[in-house]
């Protein structure tokens, strides 16, 4: 799939930048406002006649195109309601009237534009709670003024939730959410059903502010846009209903996990790309509006509204909405690896979760402070994320945040089969880089190397890091382990990452057997224009966009210093790019039993590479030095042994 040419232009139909009170972005609430009146009006070519579905162009998805076209209109519906209530209904009529209208003809069971039902673990469970908060938070100017007999409609439409089956993950709260509306508005309902959501919701709470999406190690950012973001949208449906240590419960987690959400983010808006569900884009801010309007957040309002509409802004400059006014499938472009089965045309409109801002009125001081320079804009960063086994770290001079994955592979428990997922399972991520995904499961030249350690057997078969054994993780160190099958057999291969600036070292301990190739990739770096430059030379490998941002591998023990690294390229494999390159290296011939193999893996604007090196020491343990001459010492033994012990939980971010 091609990837059109990227260029970073300011959208015609914005207001001009106000400086003043956004110096860092220039975007202010008039943005947001015409941003969302872009999106809704690029949607009527694909209304159907009575607005209750919205066709839009694209690859279908696994539930259908009567399913997706309820998406198109359930998810636009959310965009609308926040644009609705937050302008006190001071809309152009016609928004209203075609949602309502909407209303009327989905949910007549005989009708040519009837939504499906909803049933056991069926899409339109999704679809219906979006219709619940839009009803409620446009209640006066939609609800208020339907005919009795709509709204019995819409209750009965609403009602299939009760008794249902659902999956158990974050769906558990689009039953909470439609049944609490239904309770608001005298309708039966179960509150053992809403109960028992928000419970399940509690048993996957993992501390620090981080929920895993079901059981397993599931951390991705449905920790931002659902499970965080839900219970306070259902304390907003329930209003006295709500119990109120459940609800101080809820705020007191997200007021943590916000404090390093705020990290996620580059210095460009970028967030981390990193998970599944990435076509919701700029849904990644809607827990930073969440904050302020539960009053649960820890940052300042102008750097709220500084990180919310530099990740808005990110996406505008690179031609999102497209110029029909449409999100297609895909990161800037369309780009069907960062979608699933259940990404239909519509889906992306989760991004109107982003909105939730527009809740908040034009006085309040997140529209009127002055923006606050964001994390990574202010100094370089660490923190450590012992739950999900992650380091971030970011540096000012090149805006860019890296996420060292050591815990997260949305794997369920065991004894589920390990499974090897791009979005998931790479030792790293990034703000300015996304992995190679076309053919990631094949050991093909180009083809999902990046930011992975594999063993490649004399036939080219090669081994995948699927489930992910966290060690620790604190201060500038991760570690885990993971087995590599090859031929039939396990190997375990035990890593330790160690941070500092732009550069990682990892320190891998590989077993494998003799004879085997070991092979290990830097980050897939992309560009539209044309193929990134790259550089090679004995032990190392290096790839460089125009703008100056590299990536690069250097061997630093244990890698053979007879040949030189590689790069591998492809094309249209990556979401950032249609051009993507890969530096990597190759130890030709595994000895048997356990190789210590220290690399240095970069990513950064023309960062240093001379300098490093790392040795054994004489009590088995591996002394790095970094580029700047920053040296650390990892102990003997496993890597989990390297990890320091942190009294009191997780440390704070550490800059400098």
């Amino acid at each position: 799939m091609t990837v059109p040419h990227v260029s970073l232009t300011a959208p015609t139909h914005l207001p001009p930048p106000d400086p003043a009170t956004s110096p860092v972005t220039g975007w202010t609430r008039a943005h947001w406002e015409a941003t969302a009146d872009r999106l809704l009006d690029g949607l009527l070519p694909h209304a159907s006649p009575t607005s209750a579905q919205y066709r839009l162009p694209g690859r279908a998805s696994h539930s259908g195109p009567w399913s997706d076209g309820l998406e198109g209109y359930a998810r636009s519906f959310l965009l609308a309601a926040f644009r609705i209530a937050g302008s006190g209904g001071r809309v152009r009529p016609a928004l209203i009237e075609r949602y309502a209208a909407g209303l009327t003809a989905g949910t007549d069971p005989h009708g040519p534009d009837r939504w499906p039902p909803i049933t056991d673990r069926g899409q339109p469970m999704v679809e219906a709670a979006s219709v619940a908060i839009a009803l409620h938070e446009t209640r006066p100017w939609i609800w208020d003024r339907l005919d009795d007999s709509v709204r019995g409609r819409v209750v009965d439409w609403l009602s299939g939730f009760i008794g249902a089956r659902v999956n158990d993950s974050n769906w558990r709260l689009f039953q909470v959410i439609t049944e609490e509306f239904l309770a608001s508005v005298g309708a039966p309902h179960s509150r053992d059903e809403i109960d028992a959501g928000l419970a399940r919701l509690g048993d996957w709470y993992r501390g620090e502010g981080w929920y895993t999406d079901g059981d397993g190690r599931k951390f991705d950012y449905y920790n931002a846009w659902a499970l965080h973001l839900y219970p306070v949208l259902w304390a907003r449906v329930a209003g006295s209903r709500a119990d109120r240590e459940l609800v101080a419960e809820h705020r007191a987690r997200l007021r943590e996990f916000l404090g390093v959400h705020q990290y996620f983010f580059g210095a460009d808006g970028a967030p981390v790309h990193q998970g599944r569900s990435l076509t919701y884009r700029f849904a990644t801010t809607a827990p930073l509006w969440a904050g302020v309007l539960a009053d649960a957040t820890p940052l300042a309002p102008g750097l709220t509204r500084r990180l919310a509409s530099g990740a808005l802004k990110h996406f505008a400059e690179r031609g999102v909405p497209d110029d029909k006014g449409l999100l297609s499938l895909g990161w800037y472009r369309p780009f069907l690896p960062v979608t699933q089965r259940y990404s239909g045309p519509a889906s992306p409109y989760w991004a109107s979760k982003a909105f939730l801002g527009l809740l908040l009125p034009a006085d309040h001081p997140v529209w009127t402070a002055p923006e606050e320079p964001g994390p990574v804009d202010a100094a370089d960063s660490c923190v450590a994320l012992p739950v999900p086994g992650w380091l971030l770290h970011s540096t000012a001079a090149d805006g860019v945040v890296r996420l060292v994955n050591h815990g997260s592979d949305r794997l369920p428990p065991p004894p589920a089969p390990d499974e090897d997922s791009p979005h998931y399972t790479r030792f790293a991520y990034a703000s300015a880089t996304a992995p190679d995904t076309e053919g990631a499961g094949t050991c093909a030249e180009g083809a999902g190397i990046d930011n992975q350690l594999a063993l490649v057997a004399a036939d080219g078969t090669c081994s995948r890091r699927g489930r992910i054994h966290p060690l620790g993780a604190a201060g500038r160190r991760a570690a885990s382990w993971h087995t590599a099958r090859l031929a039939g057999a396990e190997h375990r291969i035990e890593t330790t990452s160690v941070v500092h600036g732009p550069w990682e070292v990892r320190v891998h301990r590989v077993a494998g057997p003799r004879g085997a190739v070991v092979r290990e990739g830097g980050w897939a770096l992309a560009d539209d224009a044309g193929p990134p430059a790259e550089g090679t030379g004995p032990r190392w490998a290096r790839a460089r966009r125009p703008d100056g941002l590299t990536s690069a591998v250097v061997g630093l023990l244990g890698w053979d210093a007879s040949g030189n690294g590689l790069v591998a390229r492809a094309r249209d494999a990556n979401a950032y790019g249609v051009h993507s390159a890969t530096p990597h290296l190759v130890l030709p011939v595994h000895p048997g039993g356990v190789q210590l193999l220290v690399t240095l893996v970069v990513l950064g604007r023309d960062p240093e590479l001379v300098g490093a090196s790392a040795r054994v020491t004489t009590g088995g343990g591996v002394l790095i030095r970094f580029p700047d001459g920053t040296e650390e010492e990892l102990p003997g033994g496993s890597a989990g042994a390297s990890i320091p012990v942190v009294p009191g939980g997780r440390p704070a971010a550490e800059s400098g």
